[in-house]
């Protein structure tokens, strides 16, 4: 039944035209899903929930092209937008049409300094094949044996947009690394901005990059030692009460080189104003994980750019030849099967993939239990719900509390350490993550729980909002102490007695602030795995609900929370849920890979 309290329908009301109704309802709630507009190439979905006017709806545009508030190409005022078969807001059409311009003008901008590029890198061949002397050397394990990693530095080195993608350990921060390293060497003056979705991951970006080990000299390491991070909020500079920047197309960025870490958590309208505030000539290199969950507010277009060509790592016979020619070992140069010409995608040669993972074994482990979830592998998945059938994987259906107990366990080494810093390491090395909020297997009731196991046990004493030991996570951004919305501490008392919240900031200095001035801040035992993403952790738990069809329960979210462990994961779940689960993917409508195609200038 459908009231004054749902929002798509008292949208819809507001437009009073009878043919545009169902539409708009049905786009209201796509976007509340994350979708970027309606598909009406295709059938509505049926649900219980939808509301009368919106059943036998025809498949295709032909009832919106003569309703005057449906506009044709983005370029009028109308609140609606009919583009290729799909219907969008205007603000999301014109977001999705600023992103696409913006990399379409990387490109050509590339063109006209390709040639010196390609110049530059053959004069410093001798330093760009030492940088890589130390790489991985081969295995014969049966994994790809590609170069992946220098592939994807000559095509950062060359290129004005360059998209790498890769899982957890495959080495996008090494590889991003040896990319400045050599763009360092050719201009020791270079300009660099690194940005993230959240300050947490900036931060650990920048500690990433200052702490590879490349062989270079004095002067370049220093200049990794000065990089410094920032929220792609604060690097574009919000106006106050403003949806704008400070920064855009008529006032751009004055760097050489912008690089973007967690591109999976952006969405639409951000990603929009960010490339739209890159100045002409920058290089962006764009870093995620294109199986990763998807931003919480509209759009994958992270995803959405890695899907767009029907393979990745292809390459003309020309670059494969000059990529190769830095691989000393045969057996790590890129295949002839890796070469396509006449390919026509405007990002051919712009997308790499690294696809060998330095933390995970393909054949076993998190590594093998990882690709069957985001393969939706369920004879591979089975294999692993056997008691013992994996020492790095274990599923308990039984939602065992001895075994959660015996995780939970685990948190005592941070809370009878003494010392403030190692405390605060050995809590990041185990976390429950959950995929929901509410319910027995949420994040507030299992928080709850794990509170009482350690109360019980006289580890902690639950006995005001910031007792001794509570661990926090903060749930915004605090500039004026240097603390970022995922920044996870300890609340611990100083030598005076006074609690206080302790953190580490990224050069590992610890950090005290009175917790009255983190109003913003959640009991941390255990976290979502939304919040988990770009966190490590050498053990995890994870909990899924024991209620089926949950929506939220996709391939993504539980490949999500299963990488977030290095060395061991726990996975208390039905084989029903698990399975269910591994079956539903996320899928976000847009135009992106259809515009690539048809919008080419």
């Amino acid at each position: 039944m459908h009231t004054i309290n749902d929002v798509h329908h008292q949208f819809a009301e507001y437009f009073q035209i009878p043919a545009l109704k169902p539409y708009a309802y049905l786009l209201s709630r796509k976007l509340s899903e994350g979708h970027i507009c309606l598909h009406l190439d295709q059938p509505v979905e049926s649900a219980s929930d939808l509301p009368a006017f919106c059943e036998g709806l025809p498949v295709g545009s032909k009832p919106l092209r003569n309703i005057p508030l449906v506009g044709k190409d983005g370029n009028t005022s109308q609140p609606f937008v009919l583009y290729q078969e799909r219907l969008y807001l205007q603000r999301y059409f014109r977001y999705e049409t600023t992103f696409l311009q913006r990399i379409y003008q990387f490109l050509s901008t590339e063109n006209e300094v390709m040639a010196e590029r390609l110049r530059q890198l053959e004069a410093n061949r001798g330093f760009i094949s030492y940088l890589f002397e130390g790489g991985p050397a081969f295995v014969a394990d049966g994994g790809d044996p590609v170069d992946w990693q220098l592939s994807a530095a000559v095509t950062g080195v060359l290129n004005n947009f360059t998209i790498i993608t890769g899982g957890p350990g495959t080495g996008k921060t090494t590889t991003v690394a040896k990319i400045l390293a050599i763009l360092y060497y050719l201009d020791p003056s270079l300009k660099v901005a690194l940005a993230a979705p959240t300050g947490k991951a900036a931060a650990r970006m920048a500690e990433s990059l200052r702490n590879t080990q490349l062989p270079v000299d004095a002067s370049i390491t220093a200049q990794f030692q000065s990089l410094s991070p920032s929220t792609i909020h604060r690097l574009l500079r919000t106006k106050k009460d403003s949806p704008y920047f400070v920064y855009n197309a008529d006032n751009p960025l004055n760097y050489d080189v912008v690089i973007v870490d967690e591109c999976s958590m952006i969405d639409v309208a951000l990603f929009a104003k960010l490339l739209d505030a890159i100045g002409k000539g920058t290089r962006l290199i764009l870093l995620g994980d294109k199986d990763q969950l998807a931003s919480v507010e509209a759009g994958s277009l992270f995803g959405d750019l890695c899907q767009t060509q029907a393979a990745l790592n292809m390459f003309t016979a020309d670059r494969r030849e000059l990529i190769n020619s830095f691989i000393p070992d045969e057996r790590r140069k890129l295949p002839v099967t890796q070469v396509k010409e006449q390919y026509g995608h405007p990002l051919f040669q712009h997308l790499v993939e690294l696809r060998r993972s330095h933390r995970f074994s393909g054949d076993k482990g998190i590594g093998k239990f990882s690709k069957a979830i985001i393969a939706n592998d369920q004879v591979a998945i089975a294999t692993f719900l056997e008691p013992g059938a994996d020492e790095q994987v274990i599923i308990d259906q039984t939602y065992s509390k001895e075994l959660f107990a015996r995780f939970v366990d685990g948190y005592s080494a941070f809370i009878v350490e003494k010392d403030i810093r190692r405390a605060l390491q050995l809590l990041n090395e185990l976390r429950v993550l959950v995929a929901i909020r509410e319910r027995e297997e949420g994040l507030y009731a299992i928080n709850r729980n794990i509170e009482k196991i350690l109360h019980d046990k006289r580890l902690i004493r639950v006995n005001a909002e910031f007792y001794e030991n509570r661990p926090i996570i903060l749930t915004r951004n605090y500039y004026e102490h240097g603390l970022f919305n995922g920044d996870t501490g300890i609340i611990r008392a100083d030598e005076q007695g006074v609690l206080m919240a302790w953190f580490e900031d990224s050069n590992g200095e610890l950090k005290a602030i009175l917790p009255g001035y983190l109003t913003e801040a959640e009991t941390v035992f255990a976290m979502t795995i939304h919040k988990s993403q770009g966190s490590e952790f050498k053990e995890v738990l994870v909990m899924l609900p024991k209620a089926k069809d949950v929506p939220i329960l996709t391939r993504e979210l539980l490949y999500t929370g299963v990488t977030r462990a290095k060395q061991k994961v726990y996975v208390q779940s039905s084989a029903d849920v698990l399975m269910q689960t591994a079956a539903r993917f996320v899928e976000r409508a847009s135009g992106i890979a259809q515009r690539f195609a048809d919008d080419r200038p």
